[in-house]
């Protein structure tokens, strides 16, 4: 049975949403993480000669698509995992930057979404939008409550930017105390402040707009040359503007849950 989780959108559109069904397009998946972390950001990553990024996690995962439905190539992905499957996987992938202890205590169902990435040609309102629909059908299909994951910002400059960033973050859209979480190695100081207004990263930027907080202080990735912001949605206060544009057009599809694989 297909997993495809647009029925919604416009024939003609150009953009589709769907998940992995195969081994290849899994693979396919992995491939544009490795060529985006590895290649473009320069992370140390072990991708063999397929060029693959590739973790314990994966295997445990639904691993969502977005196609250019003219050429059939991946131009957008990310990962799902949920706290049902969380457990086989030896926990959540933010775990291995965070204490996430606190996720002990939400009432309800739990989330990640992880290894984000959207192809340089294809970093658009349209794409990322497309992304997000993928994930609201899943969150509507499945009756989840939260959703969370770790948005990164880049050290390119030194940290000017990202500090920049967090400070705004720390002032608009941090979680209460009771839903902060500790990250294991903490950002390093910026080698020089900012004196411009920082632009928000693209997946930061969506999760602020849906109505994500930021959970506490940034993570240091020193193998992504990045730091990792844990941003958690509950999902009834989602953005009442972006609930009607994302959740729904999936509505109509919650009454047929989309199938689960092993």
């Amino acid at each position: 049975m297909s997993t495809r989780i647009d029925g919604d959108l416009p024939r003609r559109a150009r953009f589709e949403v769907r998940f992995a069904e195969t081994a290849e397009e899994i693979r396919e998946t992995q491939k544009l993480r490795y060529r985006i972390f590895a290649g473009e950001l320069g992370a140390d990553i072990d991708g063999g000669a397929a060029g693959l990024d590739h973790d314990q996690y994966d295997p445990h995962c639904r691993h969502l698509t977005v196609r250019n439905v003219d050429s059939g190539r991946i131009v957008a992905c990310t990962r799902i995992l949920t706290g049902e499957r969380a457990p086989a996987a030896g926990g959540f992938y933010s775990a291995s930057e965070f204490d996430l202890a606190m996720l002990d205590s939400l009432p309800g169902r739990v989330m990640e979404i992880g290894r984000t990435c959207v192809d340089a040609e294809y970093r658009n309102g349209a794409v990322i939008a497309t992304l997000w629909q993928g994930i609201a059908s899943y969150i509507v299909n499945h009756g989840y409550d939260y959703l969370f994951g770790c948005a990164s910002i880049g050290l390119e400059d030194g940290g000017a930017t990202a500090h920049a960033i967090l400070d705004q973050i720390r002032a608009q859209y941090m979680a209460p105390e009771s839903q902060r979480v500790r990250p294991y190695i903490p950002m390093p100081a910026a080698d020089r402040r900012s004196t411009e207004k920082p632009r928000m990263p693209p997946l930061l930027k969506a999760y602020l707009s849906l109505g994500a907080k930021a959970c506490g202080e940034a993570y240091w990735d020193r193998d992504f040359n990045c730091v990792d912001v844990f941003m958690l949605l509950n999902v009834s206060d989602l953005n009442p503007r972006y609930a009607r544009h994302f959740l729904g057009q999936t509505q109509a599809a919650a009454d047929a849950p989309a199938p689960e694989h092993g």
